[in-house]
């Protein structure tokens, strides 16, 4: 087949969650045979040089260059209109005359869309089949926001969430088959009730990356993995610091707290400051911090989709402990894989049993290690995307004959 593959964040290197389940698709229709484009953004000239390796893995890609600051004018621009913010952010003049030009130029077999955000580039395309991979329901991360924003920024994040939740309706419609990363966000999706067909098929990990260390780990120590510029992540680790950390100590006074990620803000940057808690910064390789220590904990107020972040520290037969937000977006059942903490003294209690008891640590390393290699590995989720694929292909042939059978 001759897809054409729109996505948000340009998908090379896959570094980061947005780049990561777009990058594995991309290459998986490669392996398969098919001829990919790919039709992205950069947000710079840097990223648009790193994202050079991705020619491996597709026919052809193009990366629209934007600003930084006139995306943001763009976003700002939409505040008193009914379309997101978040589309203007991620539109481009140069990327929509990009994809007119490929469509002029080819005859494509699929048009795969991942992410809200760029669907408007070919929203309009009726003769070709379709498919909008949402991921997330952004809609609702934007609706979350709100509970921990002050007025009047409260109030901008639940209507950007309004918008949101109107376009994704009307974005359904648009396309023959509506797909998701998780079950839960399945759900929603449902719940929205367009009537349009749906799917879901999940994110996977690298199980030969991240895999498990053969040192031994320092059993009073914990760890969190994620960017630091990204507000939830910034969000998770301030009330962590005030509130939970301050417990475990009464129980592990040497217990150390490894922050890891990149672009810390200033805040995050300033938790260094107490005794035990270690910010890192960027880190060219995240493994050494996460395999050496006792647990992962990943205590996410906002959690949309999958944690990554999850997926790779089970792999690494490190045990985590995360909210009830996060564990929606693992195909794991809690108290066997992973476990479940939503209160600073939850966490603290998990979190000191896992450094106190090495049995319990044990039994959970191995049983999140299997877990992931039978339900979170990429060739299995391309698999179930292929099947998706194929329904949406059907669905689209069966509209058309319907449409020339009410023209005769």
């Amino acid at each position: 087949m001759k897809i054409l593959y729109v996505c948000h964040r340009f998908p090379f290197p896959p570094k980061r969650g947005g780049k990561i389940r777009p990058f594995n698709m991309i290459r998986h229709f490669h392996q398969q045979g098919h001829q990919v484009y790919v039709a992205s953004l950069a947000r710079n000239e840097a990223e648009a040089a790193e994202g050079t390796g991705i020619e491996r893995y597709c026919e052809q890609y193009y990366a629209a260059v934007v600003s930084e600051p006139w995306q943001f004018c763009r976003m700002i621009l939409r505040l008193p209109v009914l379309t997101p913010s978040s589309m203007g952010y991620f539109y481009s003049r140069d990327l929509q005359r990009h994809i007119n030009q490929l469509l002029k130029q080819h005859q494509f077999d699929l048009i795969f869309v991942h992410c809200s955000s760029v669907a408007q580039y070919v929203a309009h395309i009726k003769d070709t089949p379709k498919l909008l991979d949402f991921g997330d329901m952004d809609s609702q991360k934007w609706l979350a926001y709100r509970a921990f924003k002050p007025f009047p920024l409260s109030l901008g994040y639940w209507l950007e969430g309004q918008k949101m939740l109107r376009a994704e309706k009307q974005l359904a419609h648009q396309f023959d088959l509506c797909s998701t990363t998780t079950k839960a966000e399945l759900a929603t999706l449902q719940s929205y009730q367009t009537h349009v067909p749906t799917a879901w098929f999940p994110n996977g990990v690298d199980s030969d990356y991240f895999k498990p260390g053969q040192q031994d780990y320092d059993n009073h120590s914990i760890s969190f993995i994620g960017r630091m510029d990204y507000y939830p992540n910034q969000e998770a680790m301030l009330q962590f610091c005030q509130h939970t950390l301050p417990l475990i100590k009464l129980q592990v006074p040497d217990v150390k707290l490894y922050i890891v990620g990149a672009e810390p803000s200033k805040a995050i940057r300033e938790l260094a400051n107490i005794p035990g808690v270690i910010v890192t910064g960027s880190v060219d390789d995240v493994r050494p911090f996460i395999i050496n220590t006792a647990a992962m904990v990943a205590p996410l107020n906002i959690a949309r989709g999958t944690q990554n972040k999850i997926l790779e520290a089970m792999a690494m037969a490190v045990p985590v402990v995360c909210s009830s937000q996060a564990a929606g977006g693992i195909d794991a059942v809690a108290g066997r894989h992973f476990l479940i903490a939503d209160t600073p003294s939850q966490y603290a209690q998990e979190l000191c049993r896992l450094m106190l008891e090495p049995e319990l640590r044990q039994q959970l390393s191995q049983a999140g290690r299997e877990r992931m290699l039978t339900h979170h590995q990429w060739h299995l989720s391309m698999q179930q995307l292929d099947s998706i694929v194929q329904q949406c292909l059907n669905l689209f042939q069966e509209t058309q004959q319907t449409q020339r059978d009410v023209q005769l």
